[in-house]
């Protein structure tokens, strides 16, 4: 039996192996807040948020596809979540990373496999964004990079803000003056920009619209995909201690103010990858998923669970009543040609639990929303 010195003396080594492979990626952090990605501009038409109702027209119980594009003159305001639809970089296909997604975000090697952990969004009350045709932009930062996990096991959980806002007339007038080749004069307008929309504070809305954090894990090459989710579950729940390997979490309360199934089909999961202008591999490339990721099938996309969790519960509010504040998690992965129900349960004045499950009867997504009237 080993003496105590020596079991300490294992437990000591443990330590500095830890503190040495966490220091190894010391860096991250500081390197990736650093980071001044450029502001995204987009024109606030209707088409892609009329494209998104007819594509979910036929999962939506009661709901008829519109037939007719709405006129940019209607003004009308930007339907909660339809901001996912706009505001994406245009990227050529030789800047994506080989997964097809945006190197913006990522942390780099080892961490090349990336999934979709949650978020939270913020909606303006008084300033909506409007489907005016307008000029407007997304102003986008890195707030967070957090190494966790085991030695040779880490991962990164990094944290983007995205600051949704109009143009001013001035802005509108200096972008449509510029000339694109003076990257000095075309800086200085982005500069200007993000500095009348960024703040210190994330729950400083400034003259945003809409203010969005998006919550990305990112896994070594090594790891199997399909781990994420347990992943996810662990970091956010405490480290999942006390739980086994593979337990199921199941649903703390009753589906009472809706309950939904769907079995999402690939021509869903192309759609919205086209309306979002995503490119990521494990929503389009079913061998990629399997021999690359690890996955059964093709995944369900992390924000069009959110989708469906705010379409159902929108239509189940009250007279007057809008959705103001959305926080919401990924715990496990969500598979195209599988059952996925959507519920929802009020928890008090304003307050409402989404969450979504799985075959299994298991807790994919969970979520909560606070409401206010106006």
């Amino acid at each position: 039996m080993k003496s105590f010195r020596a079991v300490y003396r294992g437990i000591d080594a443990f330590r500095i192996s830890a503190r040495r492979c966490q220091s190894s990626y010391a860096h991250l952090e500081p390197e990736m807040q650093a980071r001044k990605i450029r502001p995204i501009f987009d024109d606030l038409t209707p088409l892609n948020s009329f494209r998104l109702d007819v594509s979910l027209a036929d999962f939506i119980p009661g709901a008829i596809a519109p037939t007719l594009l709405p006129h940019p003159t209607s003004n009308l305001p930007l339907p909660i979540p339809h901001h996912l639809l706009y505001f994406e970089p245009t990227l050529p296909a030789p800047d994506l990373l080989p997964d097809g997604t945006n190197p913006a975000h990522s942390p780099g090697a080892p961490f090349h496999r990336r999934m979709w952990a949650g978020g939270n969004v913020l909606y303006s009350r008084t300033s909506p964004l409007p489907l005016s045709g307008a000029r407007a932009v997304c102003i986008e930062g890195i707030r967070s990079a957090t190494v966790k996990g085991r030695p040779g096991s880490e991962k990164v959980f990094v944290g983007i803000e995205r600051r949704l806002g109009l143009l001013t007339s001035l802005e509108t007038s200096a972008l449509a003056k510029v000339d694109a080749t003076d990257e000095a004069a075309v800086a200085q307008i982005e500069d200007d920009v993000r500095g009348r929309l960024w703040r210190d504070r994330d729950d400083d809305m400034g003259e945003c619209g809409v203010v969005e954090r998006r919550n990305i894990v990112f896994l070594q090459e090594e790891g199997r995909a399909e781990k994420v989710g347990d992943a996810a579950l662990k970091e956010q729940t405490g480290g999942g201690q006390g739980k086994k390997e593979g337990k199921i979490l199941k649903p703390n309360r009753e589906a009472t103010l809706f309950r939904h199934t769907i079995v999402p089909d690939s021509r869903l999961l192309f759609r919205f990858s086209a309306l979002t202008f995503n490119a990521h591999a494990i929503h389009l490339d079913p061998l990629f998923c399997r021999e690359k990721e690890g996955h059964r099938d093709l995944l369900f996309h992390g924000p069009l669970s959110f989708t469906f969790l705010m379409v159902l519960l929108q239509r189940n509010l009250g007279p007057g009543e809008k959705v103001g504040f959305v926080e919401y998690r990924n715990l496990a992965p969500v598979y195209c040609n599988e059952e996925i129900t959507f519920c929802g349960a009020k928890d008090g004045e304003g307050k409402y639990e989404v969450w979504a499950e799985g075959p299994d009867g298991g807790v994919k997504v969970k979520g909560t929303v606070r409401t206010a009237k106006g």
